[in-house]
């Protein structure tokens, strides 16, 4: 397969700018991944198409305001979108405009906060920098000053209310500079609903770096790479996934990131090892689905690693087939969006 095959056509309306009032009330395609048939629902009628003793599966990674605006020295406005802290106190950023923010450059972004370019990386647009503040650790400045790294597709400046919306309500370690946006869509209410149907959770954490927004490059898939991201398993989620599978529960994955942390970690038989590490793992069709038995996912961009995912698990025509129906159906598209379930 090419990755040409892997397009499809979406209106740009159907992108979705705004997250909804309610975060449960997103609509829900489901997928039979065995016939491909299609069934509207909504997020409040997940309980009943899980089973007691199924396994919901989140990642709990928190999105922090990685995203830092301010001048240049000499004038011209600058972008750092922080993406991970290195051994030695400085970070790794994504920088605009990178040709003219060369090594030595210092960034205002505040009375009390620049920012030093020190290096060059290999990637054109990236930096090694160092934040220079008066506040007392380095993250007291950036959660004041930073803004939320909303995705490019969304088309307007972030707003404060996205600190809590491009986020999720179980969000616990600090890391990622996107949204895990499956779980964007589960409220307390409907997590206790959950809970009350039989449906066991457990949570896992992987650092969503910016490479998830990145279309892929080659045509090729067998020659796709994607950028390692740090993940941990903790004993008590691979303990819960021992015990889904020994009472012929399924494992439902909620979203791509945990699904490739499950993935990583899995042995032939199932089974899911505890540990931490990064994972570089690419999904595409052909692959032996071994910890994953249903998917929760948002809809995906064309020609991304995630659509490829998406279809390694239910099929490429049967997944373009629902996202023409979602299009058709007026669905919500990308991270503020809808959601779909595939059983």
């Amino acid at each position: 397969m090419k990755i040409g095959d892997f397009d499809y056509r979406l209106p740009p309306e159907a992108v979705a700018q705004e997250p909804l009032a309610q975060r449960d009330a997103s609509r829900l395609l489901v997928l039979d991944r065995r016939t491909g048939a299609l069934r509207h629902a909504a997020m409040l009628d997940l309980p009943p198409l899980l089973a007691p003793g199924d396994l919901l599966v989140f990642n709990r990674s928190r999105v922090f305001p990685a995203r830092l605006l301010g001048r240049r020295e000499g004038g011209g406005a600058a972008e750092l979108l922080l993406i991970a802290p290195r051994p030695d106190g400085s970070w790794e950023a994504l920088a605009r405009p990178s040709r003219r923010l060369r090594p030595g450059t210092r960034v205002h972004v505040a009375a009390d906060f620049e920012i030093l370019v020190e290096a060059d990386l290999p990637d054109p647009a990236r930096k090694t920098v160092r934040l220079e503040t008066r506040a007392a650790e380095a993250w007291v400045a950036i959660e004041r000053y930073g803004h939320t790294p909303l995705p490019p597709y969304i088309r307007r400046p972030d707003r404060p209310e996205d600190r809590e919306r491009y986020q999720t309500i179980y969000a616990r370690e600090r890391g990622s500079v996107a949204a895990p946006t499956a779980g964007l869509h589960f409220t307390p209410a409907l997590l206790a609903a959950l809970a009350d149907r039989g449906v066991e959770r457990a949570d896992i954490v992987l650092h969503v770096g910016p490479g998830t927004f990145r279309p892929v490059q080659v045509d090729d898939l067998a020659a796709h790479r994607i950028e390692a991201e740090p993940f941990s398993v903790p004993e008590e989620a691979a303990a819960a996934v021992r015990r889904a599978r020994a009472r012929g529960g399924r494992v439902v994955a909620v979203g791509t990131t945990t699904t490739r942390v499950l993935e990583s970690q899995a042995a032939d038989g199932g089974e899911v090892r505890p540990g931490s590490g990064a994972t570089d793992l690419v999904i595409v069709p052909g692959h032996r689905f071994r910890a994953v038995d249903a998917l929760l996912t948002n809809f995906h961009l064309p020609r991304s690693s995630l659509l490829l995912l998406v279809a390694a698990f239910a099929g490429r025509e049967r997944v373009l087939a629902a996202y023409d129906e979602a299009v058709r159906a007026g669905y919500r598209f990308y991270s503020y969006g809808d959601a779909m379930l595939i059983l």
